[in-house]
C-alpha cells in the first residue's frame, strides 16, 4: 500500500497554509499508549477529562496535545510536565509546570491565561522546544516517519524534543511544531529539524519545509509565507497578518504588515490537488486543497 506521505511527496504538493491553527498550545505529559483521539481515548487518561480539557483549552485558544519524552510508553510518569505556550508575533511565552494528574488542570481558567501577557502559572521556559507527530494510530506514516526523528533529535538536541499526538497533515510526516513561535514544518529531516531549532533560538524561521504559523488561518499562513520568501525576511516577529477578507468559499484577500511599516496584499486561492489521493492513511481518496497565494502589490 502506497502511503499518504508519499504519494504528497511525488506530486509535490505545496505545504504553504497547512499547519494547524491554534495561537496558544496546551502541552500535557502522557507516556502511555496513545489513542487516535489521544484526550479521549488514551489509556490512562480518564475521557471525561481529557475531552472537557480539551474543550475548555480550546474555548480560550488553546490547542490541547498530549507529548512525551522520545522512545518512553510507559504509563508511570509522575508528576507530569505540562507546557502552556501562546504564539502570536511579539507577544510569545511559554510555562512549564508539573502536575499529578491531568484532572488538576480543570483547577485552572483557561481563559484567564489566554493572551498576550504571560501568566503567573509555573516557571518561564525560554528555551524552544520542537515536537514532532508521532501517533501511529492517527496515521502510521507518523509513526513510521516521525519516530526515527525524535529519536535522532532526542540525541542532537536532548532536553528540547518531545513526542506528539497530532499535528495534523499526517502526509508530509514527519512534521514538527517549533514553539513558542508555532511555525509548522514538514517533510523533515535531523538536520532540517536541528536547523528549525536553531533558528529560533536566534528569534527567525525558516521558509523551507515550512508549513505555516500556528497562530494565523490556513490562507493568512499562506500570505505570510509569500511575503517572507519574496523578501527573504526570517525574523518570526517581523511580520503581522490581519484577518482574511473572504470572496467566496476558495479566495481570500490578506493584509500582510512588516514591523517596519511596509504593508503587501496577498490574494490566496484555495485549489484542489489532483490526482486525487488520500488525505491520510486509510482515509478515502480525494483533492487536498492547497493555499496558492499571490502578491497583488509590492510593499508600499
Amino acid at each position: 500500500m502506497t502511503t499518504c506521505s508519499f504519494l504528497s511527496s511525488a506530486h509535490a504538493e505545496p505545504m504553504a497554509g497547512t499547519a494547524p491553527t491554534a495561537r496558544g498550545w496546551l502541552l500535557i505529559e502522557h507516556p502511555g499508549p496513545w489513542a487516535a483521539k489521544a484526550l479521549t481515548g488514551s489509556r490512562g487518561l480518564d475521557p471525561a477529562i481529557g475531552g472537557e480539557i480539551e474543550r475548555q483549552a480550546a474555548a480560550a485558544g488553546f490547542r490541547a496535545t498530549l507529548i512525551r519524552t522520545p522512545g518512553r510508553t510507559t504509563e508511570s510518569a509522575q508528576p507530569r510536565t505540562v507546557f502552556l505556550v501562546w504564539t502570536e508575533p511579539g507577544a510569545t511565552w511559554a510555562r512549564r509546570l508539573e502536575i499529578d494528574t491531568p484532572a488538576d488542570l480543570l483547577a485552572h481558567d483557561f481563559a484567564a491565561l489566554a493572551g498576550s501577557r504571560p501568566p503567573t502559572l509555573g516557571a518561564p521556559h525560554d528555551e524552544p522546544l520542537i515536537l514532532v507527530c508521532t501517533n501511529g494510530k492517527r496515521d502510521r506514516c507518523c509513526a513510521t516517519a516521525g519516530r526515527p526523528l525524535a529519536e535522532a533529535l532526542s540525541v542532537r538536541v536532548p532536553g528540547a524534543v518531545w513526542e506528539a499526538t497530532h499535528l495534523g497533515g499526517h502526509r508530509f510526516a514527519p512534521t514538527a511544531l517549533v514553539l513558542p513561535d508555532g511555525y509548522v514544518y514538514g517533510r523533515l529531516d535531523p538536520d532540517s529539524a536541528v536547523s528549525a531549532l536553531n533558528a529560533a533560538r536566534t528569534g527567525a524561521m525558516l521558509t523551507a519545509d515550512c508549513r505555516g504559523r500556528s497562530t494565523w488561518s490556513r490562507p493568512a499562513q499562506a500570505a505570510e509565507l509569500a511575503v517572507r520568501e519574496d523578501i527573504l525576511e526570517f525574523g518570526a516577529d517581523r511580520l503581522r497578518v490581519a484577518a482574511p477578507e473572504p470572496h467566496g468559499d476558495s479566495a481570500w484577500t490578506v493584509r500582510v504588515d512588516h514591523v517596519d511599516g511596509r504593508t503587501w496584499t496577498v490574494e490566496v486561492t484555495a485549489q484542489p490537488e489532483s490526482p486525487a489521493r488520500p488525505e491520510s492513511c486509510g482515509k478515502d481518496v480525494g483533492n487536498p486543497l492547497s493555499m496558492r497565494p499571490r502578491l497583488v502589490t509590492p510593499a508600499h
